[in-house]
């Protein structure tokens, strides 16, 4: 009996232990853009202190995936800080048609709320879309609103979005020629002192006055293509898609301030304001556990213009490697060593360029979304003998329109249907399944899976394609995102700090999982419309 007592005891007490010592802050880190190659790819590039760092003292998940249709920058942010897809969190795309409001809607646009910092609409934004709770919600409430919560992005999604509703701030930059950071009365009615100052400083135009030249001598980048090639595009100015690039001269033809958003500099421009946050909000110092998201951009702008093998690609991660390490400093200068926990991951991948794919005989495919759009009408004239039965198709999606066909004394299910059945014969779409099929079916594993996992049953559509793999709808530079293909969906998981064991594995992981890891680690309660795991193997326990 004494012996149960005390095991009794001493359990309770390392319990209670376990619980003072909960990280001071937690930093989620979202690179956007990031396929997991790149940190196999430039590995022998990186220094010891960025990536490298956290792989060798942290725990990696070397395979991990997003399980869902479509994965896109507002989405994958969501589903971060949810620990759930869009079937239940309602972020379905970055846009997307409204059926109710009849209309393409964005995101995280609300005229109800005004900016705050310059006087734009760039700042009319809220998260009333985001039907569920974040992680960072669920920390609040544990803390009974104690803690403080902030987001960080140069695109406004990828700060709202992870900050959640309860947020103490989010922050986003508006470029133009505004070159401010900017916020929403969502959040305030006025700008912190330190976001004023931070402004004031003007630290953008002295990363736009200097030119983005390689970080390396050009001929050391082999892990790309060639500098000048034709599956690169260009920034508005240049003539050839090469280093370097005079950015002072170009950025008046390129959105001005905007400009640094699609150079490495942006990076380092949102490090410093992640910088300038932790000290104006005094995160990590306080009494109760803080949480910083923030989210690195342009990595996406640059893989967009110049694709997966480019030296600007290339040279971007080398860069950010730079930048990461010096965060890193600074958060164990700031908060402290073992004080902190992060972890770092991204929200989606990306595809080689199909034209770059087709030149080395690999498939890869452009399907022609005008002609698909007349196959589509031409297909409801010739079964139901009408072109007005379709309302939108946008995302891979089509939305009937309902009136019209009630109109017609016609079944919205037998149309879809229909649908379903001829357009799986158009070139270049691979799987076509009903609103109604997803309705009914359970589909557990595979592509299909994904596209249930993705369908919102009051959001989304009533007929949905999956094209072939590697297939773009135009661009033959660059390159895009947004399947289920491991391509898009294959992304790192790095686990750091405070709690967190050295390690890595190879098992399947989904991107879900990571919000209840981290509720675990922190004793909350999960978001609530969690339905990832804990990774139980990347505690200390």
């Amino acid at each position: 009996m004494f012996s149960l007592i005390c095991l009794f005891i001493f359990s309770g007490n390392t319990k209670l232990t376990s619980q003072n010592k909960k990280p001071k802050l937690v930093v989620g880190i979202v690179i956007d853009q990031m396929r997991y190659d790149y940190l196999t790819r430039f590995a022998d590039r990186y220094g010891k202190d960025g990536f490298n760092r956290i792989l060798k003292d942290g725990f990696s998940l070397e395979n991990a995936h997003y399980n869902y249709i479509p994965t896109y920058t507002a989405v994958g942010h969501t589903s971060i800080y949810t620990g759930t897809t869009p079937s239940e969190h309602g972020i379905i795309s970055n846009n997307w048609y409204d059926k109710y409001l009849k209309k393409s809607i964005y995101c995280v646009d609300d005229a109800t709320f005004k900016t705050v910092g310059n006087d734009g609409n760039y700042g009319q934004k809220s998260p009333k879309r985001l039907f569920t709770s974040t992680i960072t919600d669920q920390l609040h409430l544990a803390q009974n609103m104690h803690g403080k919560t902030i987001g960080v992005s140069i695109k406004d999604r990828s700060a709202i979005l992870p900050a959640g509703h309860t947020a103490n701030g989010a922050f986003w930059y508006d470029g133009r020629n505004f070159n401010t950071w900017v916020t929403s009365t969502f959040y305030m009615n006025e700008l912190p002192q330190w976001v004023k100052d931070f402004n004031t400083n003007n630290k953008a135009d002295d990363y736009l006055n200097t030119p983005w030249k390689t970080l390396y001598n050009i001929d050391t980048y082999t892990n790309s293509r060639a500098d000048n090639n034709i599956f690169e595009g260009k920034l508005k100015g240049q003539k050839t898609p090469t280093f370097p690039k005079d950015l002072k001269d170009l950025r008046t033809k390129n959105g001005n301030f905007d400009l640094i958003k699609t150079v490495p500099s942006g990076n380092t421009f949102t490090a410093d304001f992640a910088k300038a946050a932790i000290i104006g909000e005094n995160l990590g110092k306080g009494e109760y556990t803080d949480f910083l998201a923030v989210s690195f951009s342009p990595t996406d702008y640059v893989g967009h213009k110049y694709g997966v093998s480019a030296v600007e690609t290339e040279d971007t991660y080398l860069r950010l490697d730079k930048d990461l390490a010096d965060f890193f400093k600074f958060l164990d200068q700031q908060v402290g060593k073992g004080n902190y926990t992060l972890f770092l991951t991204a929200d989606h991948a990306a595809v080689h360029v199909p034209a770059y794919l087709q030149s080395l005989k690999i498939p890869a495919h452009y399907l022609n979304i005008k002609k698909f759009n007349e196959f589509v009408i031409e297909t409801t004239k010739k079964y139901f003998n009408s072109d007005e039965l379709i309302e939108n198709v946008s995302n891979y999606q089509i939305f009937l329109n309902k009136e019209k066909i009630a109109s017609l004394n016609l079944d919205a299910n037998t149309v879809a249907q229909k649908l379903a059945d001829e357009i799986i014969n158009f070139d270049g779409i691979y799987k076509v399944v009903t609103a109604r099929t997803l309705q009914t079916t359970h589909f557990s594993s595979g592509i299909l899976n994904s596209l249930q996992n993705g369908y919102n049953q009051k959001l989304s559509g009533d007929v949905f394609m999956i094209p072939n793999p590697a297939t773009l709808i135009s661009a033959r530079t660059g390159t895009s995102h947004g399947s289920g293909y491991s391509y898009d969906t294959h992304v790192p998981i790095i686990f750091y700090g405070n709690g967190i064991k050295q390690g890595s594995s190879s098992k399947r992981y989904n991107i879900t999982d990571i919000a209840p890891t981290i509720a675990n680690l922190l004793n909350i309660e999960s978001p609530n419309g969690t339905n990832g795991v804990v990774i139980d193997e990347v505690l200390e326990k």
